[in-house]
């Protein structure tokens, strides 16, 4: 008999035992709050957010974005300038834009040269002859955009912008270093030498 009654209590205190973390728990139908759902993390007003179109990074070499290297080229006066600019170039940093580069895009290749490949670069960019006025019929094909940053023994860079499409303008955008002449060359057309010399890396 004392058998059957400890059978009996140790029943009873597991379903007692049961019924309390039942009672404790829940279930699914009761009414307790959701839990919490992962949210997207709000952007901080002000933060810097890469936009779609960025690409390459900022450097010493090639520090401008796209916009600013269009900004600049568009600011020059077509037919005003030298004809041969006298600058003697000892080096030369070829900075080279995506065809699709927009925006706050930065030079995806950089490419330097020295000695007598600059020279024979800066010749090149010396070659066409100023154009007096803003080509006006230009195609509609991509191409990559160069900055032609020259360096001379004092330290002076004198800056070139080269499209390869369009208009194929080629046109000084600064002329940067104390005592250099103040007068840019003249505008001109990218030729097809100039732009083979440039896919050269």
């Amino acid at each position: 008999m004392s058998a059957l009654r400890t059978r009996g209590l140790i029943g009873a205190t597991l379903v007692v035992a049961v019924l309390g973390i039942t009672a404790a728990c829940g279930d699914e139908s009761s009414t307790s709050p959701p839990a919490a759902q992962p949210s997207d993390t709000p952007t901080t007003p002000g933060s810097p957010t890469a936009s779609p179109t960025s690409s390459g990074t900022p450097s010493t070499d090639c520090p401008d974005t796209i916009a600013a290297v269009r900004a600049a080229a568009d600011k020059v006066v077509w037919g005003k300038g030298v004809a041969t600019s006298v600058f003697q170039p000892v080096s030369v940093t070829i900075c080279q834009y995506d065809a699709q580069a927009s925006g706050q895009a930065y030079a995806t290749g950089t490419t330097q040269r020295t000695a007598k490949q600059a020279t024979d670069l800066f010749a090149l960019v010396n070659a066409p002859k100023p154009v007096a006025k803003k080509p006006a019929f230009c195609t509609k094909e991509l191409g990559p955009t160069y900055v032609l940053r020259f360096t001379d023994n004092d330290r002076g860079v004198l800056s070139y912008t080269a499209e390869a499409f369009g208009c194929r303008r080629l046109v000084a955008t600064s002329l940067e270093g104390q005592g250099k002449p103040g007068v840019l060359p003249a505008p001109r057309q990218v030729t097809p030498e100039l732009i083979k010399s440039l896919g050269l890396r």
